[in-house]
């Protein structure tokens, strides 16, 4: 039977909207935080989309080493927000690029024996160290709702005003709405936001005027990356906890469709987001997993055929190549933004007490492993001072919260409840049931 490309188009479309809001929102924050210029971040924009597509193809592209072949859609993790800012903030914009190199190569590694080294990251891990990257997010949305750290009429009404209306906006979308139109909200807040700005007088059209229409691809825009190991540890880390993500989700995305999910499907899964890992690497972008709310979009609307999500990737490769449509999105007033990140924000620790709620917790130990490893992470965030007279090789492992608490929660597990019974891992899956 022969489809209909506008058909098949309009779907592929939908599913870049679905996930556009958070491929677009990742650049904006990071490249904030780091003080990238408008031309800067229009390129972080860019590549970003570009290389969210590739991701994508590479993974419905099943063949013998790598490739689901699944119809699932690639984005940055909103898990490597806060680290790649901690990192960048530390070492510079090239300590992020190092780390998520070695974080791909690593995936690819380990792609094959990840079933056996997963049980090193139970849900009393796996929610514990989500929790800590959700909660040194907040400061972020609460500076940039304030105008940004630095900024000189922070904390002003008007800030105010528009951050915590882009707020309520969103809630309110949540509330009354459901489906592809909740899905969307925060895509919608955020434009609805600039366009309050813009009445206020809060843009300057001045970095899409000066915009090309079409650019080139520049590996190592930013530089060659360097290598730092803390950071290294660290993306690793977000790493593993996005590979066990998407095992949930490939998995669920397999009952959707009907096709049996076996071990090697998954390595070759892994593979694929290893290979985009290096890609954003590469290009200076991100590291790519997959997005469970486009799973969501397949099981809503009942479309499984792997065509419409090549569709979307070529879609978002188009949008990556034409910087104006990146400038448009440098638009977006700070306190837009942080209206719009802190719900985002909160969903990431929404997810980590989610993931938790599958722990014993009438075991003290289980209660241990969270109150301490969640005690380190924030303290060393909170005073990261704390470990500054130890010898840097220490500190490599202490200088960092996420880190810190990451490794205390699997150290932790290993001694309260490795050996004291049979390990059982739960794959897990975000997949939105509307």
């Amino acid at each position: 039977m022969k489809q209909n490309p506008m058909k098949i188009f309009s779907l592929g479309l939908q599913h870049v909207l679905a996930m556009y809001a958070g491929a677009v929102i990742v650049p904006l924050i990071v490249g904030g935080a780091l003080g990238l210029d408008g031309k800067q971040l229009t390129y972080l924009v860019s590549i970003d989309l570009l290389t969210s597509g590739i991701a994508t193809l590479l993974q419905v592209w099943k063949n013998r080493y790598f490739g689901i072949g699944l119809p699932v859609v690639l984005g940055c993790t909103f898990t490597a927000v806060g680290p790649m800012i901690a990192i960048g903030q530390q070492y510079g914009i090239s300590a992020v690029y190092g780390a998520i190199l070695i974080s791909g190569l690593f995936v690819i590694l380990i792609a094959k024996y990840f079933g056996s080294f997963i049980k090193l990251f139970p849900p009393v891990v796996q929610g514990s160290v989500v929790t800590i990257i959700g909660v040194t997010l907040v400061p972020v949305a609460i500076n940039n709702m304030a105008g940004g750290v630095g900024s000189k009429d922070f904390g002003s009404p008007i800030n105010l005003l528009l951050s915590f209306g882009v707020l309520l906006f969103i809630i309110m979308m949540n509330r009354f709405f459901t489906g592809f139109v909740r899905a969307i909200s925060i895509l919608l807040g955020i434009i609805g936001g600039t366009i309050i700005a813009f009445f206020l007088g809060m843009i300057n059209f001045h970095p899409v005027y000066n915009s090309a229409w079409f650019h080139f691809v520049q590996p190592f825009y930013f530089g060659m990356p360097t290598f730092k190991p803390s950071a290294i540890i660290t993306m690793i880390l977000v790493a593993i906890v996005s590979m066990i993500e998407s095992t949930g989700v490939f998995l669920a995305l397999g009952k959707i469709t009907e096709q049996k999910i076996g071990s090697e499907d998954l390595a070759r899964g892994y593979r694929s987001e290893g290979l985009a890992m290096i890609l954003g690497s590469i290009f200076n972008a991100f590291p790519y997993t997959t997005y469970s709310q486009n799973v969501g979009l397949v099981q809503i609307t009942g479309v499984r055929k792997r065509n419409v999500i090549v569709v979307t990737g070529l879609i978002l490769i188009g949008l990556g190549l034409i910087p104006k449509i990146g400038a448009l999105t440098t638009l977006i007033p700070t306190p837009v933004l942080g209206g719009a990140m802190l719900p985002m924000f909160g969903m990431v620790i929404a997810s980590g007490i989610k993931i938790l709620s599958e722990v014993d917790f009438s075991r003290q130990e289980n209660l241990f492993i969270i109150a301490s490893s969640v005690g380190i992470g924030l303290g060393v965030t909170v005073v990261p001072n704390l470990f500054s007279s130890l010898p840097e090789g220490l500190r490599i492992l202490t200088d960092n919260g996420i880190v810190a608490g990451s490794l205390s929660a699997v150290f932790l597990n290993l001694i309260f409840n490795m050996g004291t019974k049979k390990s059982k891992v739960a794959f897990r899956s975000e997949v939105d049931v509307a």
